[in-house]
């Protein structure tokens, strides 16, 4: 059974291993992507900051997920930033990573922002459709401060 819950500070390992896992999967490491970002080592406490929530998806108890959102470095406070939302792949297609999404959008917006903004790569094809399912755009640059160079495709969508 999929469950979701914020993260404590013993899952800070299962977290990193996980977003290291599924970005070696698609080529995505060393600097420019999250799996080089310094938080990765405490998410925990990176996470434990007004406006900004932090999810461990489990399915019977087996870590398969996580994902979260955060103030988007660089920008006017009222855009958060998806962050770091991955799967392993055993697990995809079973309606985790919409679990996961769904939560960090009710979670952004009772947090009072105006959109959400997220970061990708062209190869995460499955993770695309999620997004425009959930009313994400394209945009034809980055916004904020990320540090993910990496990122070839960019995304927003509005609340309001």
């Amino acid at each position: 059974m999929l469950r979701l819950s914020p993260i404590t500070p013993a899952d800070n390992p299962t977290v990193a291993r996980i977003v290291r896992t599924v970005m070696a999967e698609f080529n995505c490491v060393g600097e420019g992507f999250s799996s080089n970002d310094p938080e990765l080592e405490d998410m925990y406490s990176a996470y434990s900051v007004p406006g900004a929530a932090y999810y461990l998806l489990t399915d019977d108890g087996r870590p398969i997920g996580v994902g979260g959102y955060a103030p988007l470095a660089g920008a006017d406070g009222t855009i958060c930033e998806l962050r770091k939302m991955y799967l392993l792949p055993e697990s995809r297609g079973r309606g985790g990573g919409r679990m996961l999404l769904e939560e960090c959008l009710r979670g952004a917006q009772a947090d009072g922002y105006a959109q959400m903004y997220l970061e990708t790569v062209r190869g995460m094809t499955a993770a695309a459709v999620l997004y425009a399912r959930n009313g994400f755009t394209p945009l034809d640059r980055p916004l904020g401060n990320t540090g993910h160079s990496g990122c070839d495709r960019f995304l927003i969508k509005s609340f309001r």
